[in-house]
């Protein structure tokens, strides 16, 4: 472990593996951990049961619907593999789902769920987590954490900074060294500026993994 790692700021981030701009902006965060004292702490929310349960369902696509749907198994594996090795297993795992879901493209693969468990060295048997309920209370319990703070006017990713739970930054291409620092020190400043709430402009382009 490194040194410093006692003196780092813990960063609570909450993100679901289908969401390409939560990825994005996770990578950015390892990033930042190369040029400020900061340290993720990964954690697990679902956009299914934002939109469809928080939400209620109200203004979805039937095809954005069924995208819910199917994003529950990926979340369900990560919960699995949390209760089997800890939370700090979500990082490695969050790694290996990311690059085959987003830089690799690979989302309509079965064998992702099986080959990102292999590479984060975790068990095969957590695969069938996709397809139970068991694990729901535990994403649920994790993700409302986050919303409560937040409130519902959000998706993924949430971070808590400075003890403010934050959406974003959506932000593409990802910034890297110290141009990823300075977009963190950014969002520190806004996150310690009381009644601050929203900055935000239409997205332009679509979200970039190099």
């Amino acid at each position: 472990m490194d040194s410093t790692a006692k003196h780092r700021e813990v960063v609570p981030f909450w993100f679901d593996p289908l969401c390409p701009w939560a990825w994005i902006t996770s990578r950015w965060l390892l990033e930042v951990e190369e040029v400020r004292p900061v340290r993720a702490d990964w954690r697990l929310m679902s956009l299914a049961h934002l939109n469809l349960v928080q939400r209620q369902g109200k203004d979805l696509s039937t095809e954005y619907r069924e995208l819910m749907e199917r994003s529950w198994g990926l979340v369900r594996v990560c919960a699995a593999a949390t209760e089997y090795g800890g939370r700090g297993v979500l990082g490695p795992l969050y790694t290996a789902l990311g690059t085959r879901l987003h830089n690799q493209r690979r989302r309509d693969e079965p064998a992702v769920i099986a080959d990102a468990l292999a590479e984060a060295g975790l068990p095969a048997s957590l695969s069938e987590a996709a397809h139970s309920t068991h694990f729901d209370r535990l994403i649920v319990e994790s993700h409302e954490e986050a919303t409560r703070e937040a409130g519902l006017d959000v998706g993924t990713p949430l971070l808590r900074v400075r003890g403010i739970v934050l959406f974003g930054p959506v932000v593409t291409p990802m910034p890297r060294g110290e141009a990823a620092g300075r977009l963190w020190d950014g969002v520190a400043l806004v996150a310690t500026t009381d009644g601050f709430f929203e900055l935000k402009r239409s997205r332009d382009r679509k979200a970039s993994f190099d």
